[in-house]
């Protein structure tokens, strides 16, 4: 993968990020405010726990870091997934946001 690739492909869940917290605000009773600083998005919710996703533009990576801990995803040509077999991104956004939120939430691309 190229850098202008890997800049695409994480614009992308990025942004999508950011649509998801909006979708959740205002389809569900959750308070996530998102901050998007350059390659950065922190998640705040409500009872003031944070997830932050950002870019590792030298590795291609996308960083998530959460209550539980920090984990790494790497593009594969079709979703993101952990570096160390932890599952797919979206799914362990919703999860982790869930866990953090006490709300069920689902996070999609």
């Amino acid at each position: 993968m190229t850098d202008l690739e890997f800049l695409d492909q994480a614009e992308r869940l990025l942004a999508g990020i950011e649509n998801s917290c909006d979708t959740l605000n205002d389809d569900a009773d959750v308070d996530i405010d998102n901050q998007r600083v350059g390659g950065m998005v922190t998640l705040t919710f409500a009872n003031r726990s944070q997830i932050i996703v950002n870019l590792q533009k030298p590795l291609h990576e996308v960083w998530l870091a959460a209550r539980c801990g920090g984990f790494h995803y790497k593009f594969d040509g079709t979703v993101w997934q952990d570096t160390k077999g932890q599952g797919e991104f979206w799914h362990s956004l919703s999860r982790y946001a869930s866990e953090q939120s006490g709300k069920p939430l689902v996070f999609k691309p």
